[in-house]
């Protein structure tokens, strides 16, 4: 578990669209994909390990989501290589 910073508090804040005015004062603790793990270890209520399995299940589609976009932006940057690579062509924009 660790505390947010007010950088990362913010670009959060702005994301999700949480009111400027109300709400906490102070700055979120998170925690990591390993801390979940972790606390699910420990707590032993049926509540607790529901909770702990979904937010393991975010956790895995958030990394599967990451993963396709970074192959998506490879394979877009092979193509403007190939694009740049072509000689010009002074009819095309």
């Amino acid at each position: 578990m660790f505390q947010l910073s007010k950088n990362e508090w913010e670009n959060l804040k702005s994301q999700i669209a949480t009111s400027r005015w109300g709400g906490r004062r102070t700055l979120h603790y998170v925690f990591t994909e390993y801390g979940v793990l972790m606390l699910s270890s420990v707590l032993n209520s049926k509540r607790a390990i529901a909770v702990n399995i979904e937010i393991m299940r975010v956790y895995t589609k958030m990394r599967e989501l990451i993963l396709s976009h970074k192959d998506m932006l490879m394979e877009l940057e092979e193509i403007k290589k190939y694009v740049l690579a072509r000689p010009t062509n002074r009819y095309c924009l």
